[in-house]
């Protein structure tokens, strides 16, 4: 069995959680700590009741999470939200969770692998938010329809156009979630055509305005990527198994 705080030492250095900026309520890190041994690895999106229940039932001791427990801010202990933290502390099951630190790794964040398996090369960085750039852009010559079809195949999903922009694609910028209502950004930042995972109603009439492509693939199917290459890195690192708990909420 693996100490949790060699696993956790590693994470926030290979990470770099204490230097990438976030919302406040993202609380990288080690967000509740077990008794200290770590003998299975759970990996999933979301730190909800259904996660936490299956990663005991799979005999995990670390759920290892992109959204964390804390998104609504400070609360009292009661209902829902009590249930799933004493299902977690009854059952000894750790749970780091890891934010923009996971979106803009360089070999393991959820918009360098969404690229990649997109054949997107040579990216750059885009998208300039809480001081540093949280995704990537790329130079391409691929049919607006080409790439509808490399999403999907990359994604598991259909996927959701607003074609405002060209048929023949050049520039594309990829920042995995909620990144939709900041359109207006991704064009000032010179792409043609924005992947993203969801966003506002109105979006869809800003990019035709702004001459965009504006690519929805889903908020759940763009962030699978991060958690399942770090808990595979985590795996061979310290010879711990994993599992991967699909979730997805549609969205």
């Amino acid at each position: 069995m693996t100490k949790l705080q060699s696993i956790v030492g590693h994470l926030d250095d290979f990470l770099k959680v204490r230097a990438v900026h976030d919302w406040p309520n993202a609380l990288n890190g080690l967000q509740i700590e077990n008794s200290g041994g770590v003998k299975k690895i759970a990996a999933a999106v979301d730190a909800c009741a259904f996660t936490i229940d299956v990663a005991l039932q799979r005999g995990a001791s670390l759920l290892l999470v992109h959204h964390g427990l804390f998104w609504n801010g400070v609360q009292p202990l009661v209902g829902a939200h009590f249930s799933k933290l004493r299902t977690a502390l009854a059952g000894d099951l750790a749970i780091y969770s890891a934010h923009l630190p996971l979106d803009l790794h360089p070999r393991v964040g959820n918009n360098a692998l969404l690229c990649a398996a997109l054949g997107l090369k040579k990216t750059e960085p885009f998208f300039f938010e809480k001081n540093q750039f949280i995704g990537l852009k790329s130079r391409a010559s691929v049919g607006r329809d080409e790439l509808i079809h490399r999403c999907e195949r990359a994604l598991g999903t259909s996927v959701h156009l607003a074609p405002g922009g060209p048929e023949k694609i050049e520039r594309i910028g990829v920042v995995t979630g909620g990144a939709g209502g900041e359109i207006a950004k991704a064009a000032a930042e010179g792409v043609d055509t924005f992947i993203t995972g969801e966003g506002p109603h109105h979006s869809y009439l800003l990019a035709e305005e702004l001459g965009v492509n504006l690519i929805y693939g889903g908020h759940y199917a763009t962030e699978t990527f991060g958690v399942k290459a770090l808990a595979a890195h985590l795996s061979k690192k310290f010879r711990v198994p994993w599992e991967f708990i699909d979730h997805p909420t549609g969205l």
